[in-house]
């Protein structure tokens, strides 16, 4: 007595994939769905535009290129802008909050630099670390 034959599967076709989006959240006014993207190949543009806030971002696309990529490359562009500003207005408060000369260092910062003066010779063989009950590895 033999297996029972199993009953041919017909072939799957290939997967349809998704499109990808084309409209996206704006960075600066927070709406969804009010970013929309447009990429025109033969001219090499990708133009981004948001409804609402009125900002626009355009960049260079080629071939392979889709709206996705025009909205990842504002989004770099904002971090950058970002982080050049935070840059530049850390540098304007830096010589604000640096202490002042005849001041002393006030709370831990003062405290910790006097626990910079622990020498350690090895001859002990504790690593630095010593006193009353404080064994080394190596001895039981």
């Amino acid at each position: 007595m033999g297996k029972r034959k199993k009953a041919a599967k017909k072939p799957t076709g290939p997967k349809k994939n998704e499109p990808l989006p084309t409209v996206f959240p704006c960075l600066f006014c927070n709406h969804e769905k009010s970013v929309t993207v447009k990429v025109d190949k033969k001219a090499g543009v990708g133009h981004l535009t948001c409804k609402v806030c009125s900002q626009q971002f355009q960049c260079a696309v080629n071939y392979l290129s889709m709206p996705v990529d025009v909205y990842s490359d504002w989004v770099d562009a904002c971090d950058a802008v970002a982080k050049e500003d935070g840059e530049e207005r850390a540098a304007d408060l830096a010589p604000s909050r640096a202490p002042a000369a005849g001041r002393p260092k006030a709370g831990r910062a003062a405290t910790e630099e006097e626990d910079d003066d622990i020498i350690d010779d090895g001859s002990d063989g504790m690593g630095g670390y010593g006193g009353e009950g404080v064994v080394a590895d190596d001895e039981y």
